[in-house]
């Protein structure tokens, strides 16, 4: 049995919608496509059906690690987390103690992880240097661009 891999409950909702999407739209459309495609003749030198059917083998295999990584998931819920300290869930004001620069992230799990979306995974080096500090501290973490300083200016769960 694989290990349980931490998830919040918005993160497992929006991967069984993608899942959803995924078997009830894009598979049944692909499957459109290849036979569209077969229908032009040779296969050997057909780039729509070559396209189709690659496009078929990305979709299977998200699929798949879609279901595995929602059948691994432990759904941890933040609003019901009450405690001071960072723990997975917390959403977080950070402040670069270098620059002055404010930045807000929620940690959670690796198949929720969104950068752009201020979603860190609770796996990253920063997540893992925030892990039980609490508003106050400052947090040293070595980053791939560099040593940085943080810090901790607000935990909420909610």
């Amino acid at each position: 049995m694989s290990e349980k891999v931490p998830m919040t409950p918005e993160g497992q909702a929006r991967l069984r919608e993608e899942l959803k999407k995924l078997k009830e739209v894009e598979a049944p459309q692909v499957i459109k496509d290849i036979a569209t495609a077969r229908e032009h003749g040779d296969l050997s030198e057909n780039a729509e059906y070559h396209a189709a059917r690659e496009r078929q083998g990305m979709i299977v295999a998200r699929i798949t690690h879609i279901e595995q990584s929602l059948s691994r998931a432990e759904v941890i819920d933040p609003t019901k987390i009450n405690s001071d300290k960072v723990q997975f869930g917390a959403k977080l004001k950070l402040s670069n103690v270098d620059t002055g620069d404010e930045i807000a992230y929620q940690i959670v799990g690796p198949e929720e992880a969104n950068l752009d979306e201020g979603r860190i995974s609770v796996a990253s080096p920063l997540a893992r240097a925030l892990l039980g500090h609490h508003v106050g501290d400052e947090v040293k973490v070595r980053l791939p661009n560099g040593q940085r300083s943080y810090e901790i200016l607000d935990i909420r769960y909610g």
